[in-house]
């Protein structure tokens, strides 16, 4: 399936190496249909309580809605309140990016810490690291982690006079992250000895008022946002603060463009030309028919190296139930362990698993056409792509024991050496991979891939 975007490129997405056939294929989409997963998607697009455990709508899609249509929450618009956080996120950004926001002594802001776990951090932490090539703003730092190793290491390097703190914590109670921050106002006032310069330093990602206003920060440097939006969808609201500070606000909302892209294609689309439809329902079949327990995430791209430790937390929290809807156990397997590294990193790794271990382990290949990079006349590049083409290819063919006889005689190994060694040379091939290519990572296809991945999950569920 090819998505054409508005100024992107195509995404191509290649199902070809699969264990479907036509008639599997159709069974796979009446599954769909007896789901209702059309209805579920309307429900949640239409902002019904589809989180029933806590009576909830889930409308993280509302933060990237790039069009004029209302979005109703009880009957109420909630785009008015979207759009008046992005663009309170805008002026901020503004401010911080052209030193005009200065600090206690009147020196520019260099460097970001964003003290967050969880949603707070994996979403922030994965874009930021993955478009570092179009950061036009401070250096941004992650703490995440109550281990007071990763708050000190952090503030070693860093000068109390041109450092920003972003504190993201919804009810500024979380444990992790409240920890961090008394530690990080320690530190600074250790420097600044003046209670009254937290408010240049510090900002808050809550809802929580009060709060924000006893640990100092001033409360226009609050930024809200609301219960329909999970923790791990999130870095589309608020949250994603530290990615417009790197790469700037009209970036940050070209990776809404792109989610909003893909949210279109998922919503407009018939099931069986709908992206993200159809790579739930083959994970619905491994997982379901093959027995396959993990789904391996592999970037053929550095910038991407957080993508699959992203997407743990958004599969693996989601989908990581024993009981349905209604309360009944579930006599099935749900979501998968999801993993992976970039690639060629994973091929001295971990690929010997996937080629010829006995668990059947489906992966997503990820590549850009285009490198970011292109040094020495693209020979990094067109080495990455022919590992990323090859490797697919090998996973599906395998290697025949004649195609590995006729290796081992023609570099000259005699026939008993052969019978030995020909057993660990074949590969039984048939081991599924989707194909995923794009013109290159930018902000708006970052946004669509990640999008098409959160509406995955969604239909897995």
């Amino acid at each position: 399936i090819k998505l054409a975007t508005p100024q992107d490129g195509e995404i191509l997405i290649d199902f070809s190496k699969n264990r479907v056939d036509a008639e599997t294929f159709q069974l796979l989409l009446e599954l769909a249909k007896s789901r209702k997963v059309q209805e579920s998607r309307d429900a949640m697009f239409g902002g019904q309580k589809i989180n029933f455990t806590e009576n909830r709508a889930v409308l993280h899609t509302a933060l990237r809605n790039r069009s004029s249509r209302p979005v109703l929450v009880d009957g109420v618009d909630v785009m008015p309140d979207v759009r008046a956080v992005l663009d309170h996120m805008k002026e901020f950004c503004s401010e911080v990016i052209s030193g005009q926001w200065k600090g206690y002594t009147g020196k520019a802001i260099t460097d970001v810490v964003n003290i967050g776990i969880g949603g707070s951090d994996l979403g922030p932490l994965m874009v930021t690291e993955a478009l570092k090539a179009y950061s036009v703003g401070p250096n941004v730092h992650f703490v995440s982690n109550v281990d007071g190793t990763h708050i000190a290491v952090t503030l070693q390097k860093l000068n109390p006079e041109t450092t920003l703190f972003i504190i993201a914590s919804k009810t500024f109670t979380t444990q992790e992250t409240i920890t961090n921050a008394e530690s990080a106002k320690a530190w600074f006032l250790e420097k600044a000895k003046d209670e009254s310069a937290v408010a240049k330093h510090f900002v808050a990602l809550s809802t929580n008022a009060a709060k924000v206003r006893d640990f100092g920060i001033n409360e226009k440097n609050m930024f809200g946002f609301w219960d329909w939006v999970g923790g791990r969808y999130s870095l589309w609201s608020a949250i994603g603060l530290s990615i417009a500070l790197s790469i700037g606000f009209e970036n940050f909302e070209k990776l809404l463009d792109g989610a909003y892209f893909m949210d279109q294609h998922f919503c407009e689309s018939p099931l069986e030309q709908n992206v993200p439809v159809i790579l739930a329902l083959l994970g619905v079949l491994y997982g379901d028919f093959y027995g396959a327990e993990t789904h391996a995430l592999l970037p053929y791209d550095q910038y991407l190296h957080r993508f699959a430790a992203y997407f743990q937390q958004g599969d693996m929290e989601s989908n990581g139930k024993y009981v349905t809807r209604s309360g009944r156990r579930v006599e099935y397997a749900t979501g998968p362990v999801v993993w992976g590294e970039p690639g060629t990193n994973g091929q001295h790794a971990f690929y010997q698993l996937i080629h010829q271990g006995t668990r059947l382990i489906p992966a997503d290949f990820i590549a850009p056409a285009q490198s970011l990079h292109p040094i020495r006349d693209k020979i990094h590049h067109k080495l990455l792509m022919a590992n990323f083409l090859a490797q697919t290819e090998a996973l599906m063919k395998g290697k025949s024991s004649d195609e590995a006889k006729a290796e081992l005689l023609k570099s000259g190994m005699g026939e008993d050496d052969v019978r030995k060694i020909l057993p660990h040379k074949v590969f039984e091939g048939n081991r599924p991979t989707n194909s995923i290519v794009v013109h290159k990572v930018t902000p708006f296809i970052l946004g669509a891939l990640i999008a098409m991945y959160e509406m995955k999950i969604f239909v897995q569920g």
